[in-house]
């Protein structure tokens, strides 16, 4: 046995297996552990690390126990500085508000009770006030994969922790978007449980309302397994809800946004690409996609941090920051305090409560049988750039995760490729809480999906045609002919040379034979830019009912176009121009 047998990246089942395998023991993993949080202590990852002192009775206290009957023994995790563990200080980031509790928080009392082991407090983003991991007097927590971007908050050692071996899992806290957030910048799932079906009791509050703990993994399988231990209801805690999990099932809907999305921060273009392409991955998967529009759920969003609400975190805190001036950083400060603003009134605050719920009630009807998917975030920044402008980069990582807790969703991040090199990019999935255990369904389907793409051609790129070289050189191969659904009218382009447009049309169309070809996920965005106008790449609907990503042609150009639909296909068009010629 040795320590170099335990794995660089940490998981349930791979410790399981090495235990029972005697590969390695409990004390070899620990110590591990301390050896990896000593290497790394310059990123910022912890407040309390992990000690072989502290954790010894941790250690003694399983020696005792039989493994098989304790279904997380001996699984290391990391726990958020605003989640009490007994005996450890628990500052929330801020070091004159720390306190030793004398008893765990209802989820790591669950979780020790599993057999699961508390390893270290890990840094936030102070008074879980933030989405970008640099607002701690314990310095600002590194990206785990680029040290000069962002962690991503409030969570954000918790997320550090899991990358980077030094936790199998981790517990983080969700407001806004900390336990998702933090989870798509290091490459990992950020599972958040429907607001109360985690207990928060030991929990210091952010928005005591809206809060959830999450669970942070490297698999679905793994969050999952810490869901089965902490969820339940807990009679004590006023915010706890009893909302166990249904059977699961396969989503029948899956909605992307028919509108464009915005992206920011330097790598923008980047982020752009990779959602369209986790976009065509669904496209071409066979899934039922739908577009819908996402305006509600902004405006639901807005009412986070640019309304009332803001009001609850002053209430939480605001005798600790009038009591000791000076103490919390100036950015979480002035972000705390703006809910003492005089327009926040009880009234507004009623009137911004009957607005969410006339959302959420849309919202969720929606979303039955459904999931949405949506970036997890629409880019990153450098840590240099968000000291610079600690605001605004700030309010734009919650783009797309503000609304969740507030319309009362559940909600699974889960990775999806990369932006550029270890640069990860992420997706999120939501659902209504009565269905939320089809979010590992989902979260399944998404990452079993293959990483090429079916595209859809009808002229030039087929096989013996002009640009079948083009599709060759993106590593493209041919799959199979097929026809489109009655539905499209075919032109013949006046361009040099000739090439068809595809269009569809309400009326009057026919089927047209096209050929379906596999290209690489990463192939794709260099074959969309090749394309000129008036042609582009949209959805093409097949005899079959499928929905495939295919070249299309505005509408505009079919009016100095010959149409050539009654050919069947270009193939055809261009076997009977050829015969005319040679008459």
């Amino acid at each position: 046995m040795s320590i170099n047998n335990v794995p660089v990246q940490l998981t349930i089942s791979a410790l399981q297996k090495g235990y029972r395998s005697g590969r390695f023991t409990l004390s070899e993993v620990i110590s591990v552990i301390v050896e990896r949080s000593k290497r790394d202590e310059n990123k910022a990852v912890w407040i309390l690390p992990p000690s072989l002192e502290r954790l010894q009775p941790y250690l003694e206290r399983l020696q005792q126990l039989d493994p098989q009957q304790f279904p997380l023994w001996g699984i290391p995790f990391a726990v958020k500085d605003n989640i009490e563990v007994a005996g450890w200080p628990v500052t929330a980031g801020c070091p004159d508000y720390a306190y030793v509790p004398d008893k765990h928080a209802v989820v790591i009392e669950r979780l020790v009770a599993a057999g699961a082991i508390p390893v270290g407090k890990a840094n936030l983003d102070q008074f879980a006030t933030g989405l970008v991991g640099a607002r701690s007097p314990y310095g600002a927590t590194h990206n785990a994969l680029r040290p000069e971007l962002i962690s991503g908050g409030s969570s954000s050692g918790s997320a550090v922790a899991v990358a980077l071996g030094q936790a199998a899992f981790s517990l983080g806290t969700d407001t806004a978007g900390s336990g998702r957030v933090p989870a798509a910048l290091n490459g990992l799932v950020g599972y958040k449980p429907a607001v109360g079906a985690w207990p928060s009791a030991g929990v210091i509050p952010a928005c005591r309302s809206l809060d959830c703990v999450t669970v942070f993994a490297h698999s679905i399988e793994d969050a999952e397994a810490v869901d089965r231990q902490v969820r339940g209801h807990l009679p004590s805690d006023p915010y706890s809800a009893d909302r166990p999990l249904g059977r699961a099932a396969d989503p029948q809907v899956w909605l992307i946004p028919s509108a464009p999305l915005e992206f920011f921060g330097p790598y923008a273009a980047a982020y752009q690409q990779a959602w369209e392409l986790a976009k065509q991955k669904l496209l071409n998967s066979g899934l039922n996609v739908q577009e819908t529009d996402i305006s509600l759920l902004q405006e639901a969003a807005a009412q986070l941090y640019e309304g009332p609400w803001v009001a609850e975190r002053w209430a939480d805190l605001a005798d600790f920051i009038e009591s000791h001036p000076g103490t919390a950083l100036p950015v979480t400060e002035s972000i705390l305090r703006s809910g003492e603003k005089a327009e926040f009134t009880a009234a507004s605050l009623f009137r911004s409560q009957h607005r969410i719920a006339g959302i959420s009630s849309l919202v969720h009807e929606l979303l039955k049988g459904a999931v949405l998917v949506l970036p997890t975030a629409g880019g990153t920044w450098t840590r240099g750039q968000v000291m610079a402008d600690p605001v605004v980069t700030n309010s734009k990582m919650g783009l797309y995760t503000n609304h969740c807790n507030l319309l009362d969703l559940s909600a699974v991040s889960v990775p999806a490729g990369e932006a550029e090199e270890k640069l990860p990019f992420g997706i999120t999935l939501f659902t209504v809480p009565e269905e939320e255990a089809n979010l590992g369904a989902a979260a399944r389907l998404f990452l079993s999906q293959s990483d090429n793409i079916t595209v859809a051609v009808c002229g030039l790129h087929m096989r013996g045609m002009p640009l079948e070289r083009q599709m060759l050189s993106l590593g493209a191969e041919f799959m199979e002919v097929a026809q489109t659904a009655p539905s499209y009218q075919l032109y013949r382009l006046p361009t040099t040379p000739p090439k068809p447009g595809l269009i569809r049309v309400p009326q009057d169309g026919a089927s047209i034979e096209l050929e379906l070809w596999r290209m690489p996920a990463a192939s794709f965005g260099k074959c969309t830019a090749m394309i000129p106008a008036p042609l582009g790449i949209g959805k093409v609907e097949l005899s079959d009912g499928r929905l495939i990503s295919g070249f299309l042609c505005e509408a505009y150009a079919a009016e100095q176009a010959e149409d050539i639909t009654a050919s069947g296909g270009w193939r055809a068009a261009v076997t009977a121009s050829n015969a005319r010629v040679l008459c």
